[in-house]
């Protein structure tokens, strides 16, 4: 993350940000780019507005009072602003350390650790932030909580021991575990379990109720397979859905097996 905020030069390789290399458009580059470092540095002795309005003389903005407001709303700072940084609550202080990163209105968005430390009522919060923002910028985010993943993110890159072992969605990378699909369904009355082997790639299946199951299938298709085998048993099925592996097992699978 450092070096392609240019703050660190990579050894080898090269970085390109919008089809620029970062070695040498450092400056323009940093002009497109929105950082939050994992630690968060902040100037704690500053008031909220006042830091804000430091960023913008640092970023060279023309006339920032309206993008200061507007990023202080954006980010929930506004009851805050008054106050000096030292005196906010963890949560809020990561707000400051977004409303810096956005000020500048950057294409790409750079997150290490972003929601580290927070509260419960503090993390929906940031998180809900961070999609909001992620509808119109590219947001990179880093992080060691698998939850984090599953809720914000829409491409997943995981990194063990220095190499790439996975890259994609969170079902592209449950299939490359698994050659199995799980489907949840629940059906109109109850089911003799042992009727569901008839089903098209029946592998296996666990039983939730008289009405609900769990069933594993071999094919991708296990939902349409499920139908079928619904109509033909003359059965209505009040609810049906695709079940993914959890992120946390994805993670350890592809971790440990390296």
């Amino acid at each position: 993350m450092r070096m392609i905020t240019g703050y660190l030069a990579p050894d080898e390789g090269e970085i390109l940000v919008d089809d620029q290399p970062v070695r040498e458009e450092t400056t323009s580059i940093r002009a497109k780019i929105g950082y939050l470092p994992e630690n968060n540095p902040l100037y704690i002795d500053m008031y909220v507005r006042e830091y804000l309005r430091y960023v913008a003389r640092v970023y060279k903005m023309q006339n920032p009072a309206h993008r200061i407001e507007e990023v202080l709303s954006l980010t929930g700072l506004l009851p805050e602003s008054h106050k000096l940084i030292s005196s906010l609550s963890k949560g809020y202080r990561q707000r400051v350390g977004l409303a810096q990163a956005i000020l500048h209105d950057p294409e790409v968005l750079i997150l290490d650790e972003a929601t580290s430390g927070l509260d419960p009522n503090q993390l929906i919060e940031i998180r809900q932030l961070i999609r909001e923002l992620g509808k119109e910028k590219t947001i990179l985010l880093s992080t060691h909580i698998m939850q984090e993943v599953q809720a914000l993110c829409d491409r997943v890159v995981i990194i063990n021991k220095g190499k790439i072992v996975a890259d994609g969605n969170i079902p592209m990378l449950s299939q490359m575990l698994t050659k199995q699909h799980r489907a949840k369904v629940t059906f109109s009355r109850s089911v003799n379990p042992n009727t569901l082997r008839e089903i098209n790639g029946f592998v296996s299946m666990e039983q939730k109720g008289d009405q609900s199951f769990i069933i594993t299938g071999k094919e991708a298709a296990i939902n349409e397979a499920i139908f079928d085998f619904a109509v033909s048993k003359n059965l209505k099925i009040l609810e049906m859905s695709s079940m993914e592996e959890s992120v946390e097992h994805i993670f350890q699978q592809l971790t440990q097996s390296v």
